[in-house]
């Protein structure tokens, strides 16, 4: 697909620029935030509770943020809720450097990070169509995509490398900056107005019509729920920590490259992922397989006691959440109606986002009682237990072929104007 156009938008490339470079401050801050915490309260129980600050906020606010990216100017939403981040991420980077943050404190900047990106990712989505020309829509998601890998890739390393360097505040500053030229972007760039919901509606009666999709629609809470099964019971993130410092004995620097790993997996799996999605007619069955497959590599990095065994192990679950990810984001757009994308994908990203966080809490538990190496086996043993019932039974989602389902929409079902 030639590329030459859209790298010509002065507009697009401003945006991709700078969610980009924010992109790769927030994943490093979080990577940051995750060893920071272990290291304050040498408990893998509390360092989950990053995972319980990120959903509090995600579940509780999401459905708002969907709503909210439909009515109100999307730009200046994305501005406002960068500049809160921009300002957590700057006191936190002053308390770590000071040597006064508690681990409280770093929890609490989780939470007001994560609240603002629930309003942050649904005006994004919907920001792109009012920047480039509708031709030039595939060339633009065809490149932010697997440059937010790219970003994904780098932040957690960048950290890893930082917090050698000079302790978790030097990434914070750094996002803190990244924050500010995403501001500075947005108020570059000329935006095509986009009608949106109409404001005169009630925003919690807009955002029941979200809801009611979802809940009718059967195979999109069912991929929702997939999204959920690897997420919720194989989130390895939490453990990452542990595993290198105690078992793999790597170090700061070492699970920054770690943690970083499987978005290389992802990365190197993009051609592939892209010819399967193009070509297959099997397209629900090769989501359940990797799935499956995504538990399978968790069982392997619980059983890694060498680095090379636990990269590869990382890898597969970046290529295995790659293909997944890819073939359920489509499905869930292509079954949703263009007026009621924005609050579907806010319900969505309450899955998507909400789980791991979700996950990480769970994991964090289940690692303090059990020890990582022995949680993350059973959860990825659950992980494949449950996609196992979908591989063996008829459902839309085995079924699914990468067209529209042929489901009918109940009489209860509604869209918004």
């Amino acid at each position: 697909m030639p590329i030459a156009p859209i790298l010509r938008n002065r507009d697009f490339d401003l945006y991709w620029s700078g969610v980009i470079l924010s992109q790769v401050g927030s994943r490093g801050t979080i990577a940051a935030n995750l060893f920071q915490v272990y290291e304050l309260s040498g408990s893998l129980g509390t360092t989950g509770l990053v995972g319980a600050a990120q959903a509090v906020a995600l579940l509780v606010l999401s459905p708002l943020g969907g709503a909210y990216a439909d009515r109100l100017d999307r730009r200046r939403l994305l501005q406002w809720s960068q500049g809160l981040a921009m300002v957590v991420a700057a006191l936190l980077a002053v308390l770590t450097m000071a040597g006064h943050v508690t681990t409280w404190e770093v929890l609490a900047s989780v939470i007001l990070t994560t609240a603002a990106g629930t309003f942050d990712q649904p005006a994004r989505q919907a920001l792109i169509p009012a920047l480039v020309p509708a031709e030039q829509l595939p060339q633009a998601f065809a490149l932010i995509n697997p440059s937010r890998e790219l970003a994904v890739l780098i932040g957690p390393a960048l950290a890893g490398i930082l917090i050698a360097v000079n302790g978790p505040g030097l990434m914070y500053l750094v996002d803190a900056v990244t924050y500010a030229v995403l501001v500075l972007d947005l108020g570059l760039i000329r935006v095509v107005h986009l009608p949106g919901a109409p404001r005169h509606e009630s925003v919690w009666r807009q955002i029941g019509e979200g809801f009611s999709f979802v809940r009718h629609r059967r195979i999109v809470w069912m991929m929702m729920s997939l999204d959920l099964s690897a997420t919720l019971f194989s989130s390895y993130r939490v453990v990452l920590p542990d595993l290198s410092v105690h078992r793999l004995h790597i170090g700061a620097t070492g699970y920054g490259l770690l943690s970083s790993t499987p978005s290389l997996g992802a990365l190197l799996a993009t051609y592939t992922v892209f010819r399967v999605v193009g070509s297959s007619r099997r397209l629900g069955r090769v989501l359940l397989i990797s799935t499956v497959a995504y538990g399978l590599s968790a069982i392997l990095l619980a059983r890694a006691g060498m680095v090379p065994l636990a990269v590869l192990a990382l890898l597969l679950l970046g290529a295995c959440d790659a293909m997944a990810t890819t073939i359920r984001q489509a499905a869930v757009q292509l079954e949703t109606p263009h007026e009621l994308r924005g609050r579907v994908s806010a319900t969505y990203q309450m899955a998507s986002k909400g789980g791991p966080a979700l996950g990480d809490t769970l994991m964090g538990a289940a690692a303090g009682a059990m020890g990582p190496g022995t949680s993350l086996l059973l959860g990825g043993m659950l992980t494949i237990g449950y996609v196992g019932a979908f591989l063996g039974s008829s459902n839309p989602v085995r079924r699914y072929t990468g067209a529209r389902a042929a489901e009918a929409e109940p009489a209860g079902a509604t869209t918004a104007g």
